[in-house]
């Protein structure tokens, strides 16, 4: 079965791309092989070869997996750590809800009827 790729723009993959090698660049200044670090990872040497190349489609857990090998785990602390625009909004008295409101799922929008519509009938003329 064919993988999906998530469609990213140019910028999102190029910092993957970048991570990716930080990442190898990480595990050779360590002398560990490939192997060894998708041993103690628990993932395959594919994975962690697509995690080197920053694929998007490899998971999430399997990047972290490999930055606790890497001795390199509390970087993650960093990620969303100074949210910005979230201090905005909150300066803003921005209502903050706990979830994005839910989507609609009952078909189409029923646009209303103008009034002429509704006053004129089945066998009423217009």
């Amino acid at each position: 079965m064919p993988r999906n790729h998530p469609t990213l723009f140019p910028a999102t993959a190029h910092q993957l791309a970048a991570l990716g090698d930080r990442l190898r660049l990480a595990r050779l200044r360590r002398r560990y092989s490939a192997e060894a670090v998708a041993v103690r990872a628990g993932i395959t040497r594919v994975t962690l070869a697509r995690a080197e190349k920053g694929d998007a489609g490899t998971s999430m857990g399997a990047y972290v997996a490999v930055l606790r090998v890497l001795g390199l785990q509390s970087d993650l602390d960093a990620l969303g750590k100074d949210d910005e625009l979230g201090r905005k909004l909150q300066d803003l008295n921005m209502p903050v809800g706990r979830s994005a409101p839910r989507r609609r799922t009952g078909g189409p929008l029923k646009v209303p009827e103008s009034k002429e519509h509704q006053t004129a009938g089945p066998g009423k003329g217009m």
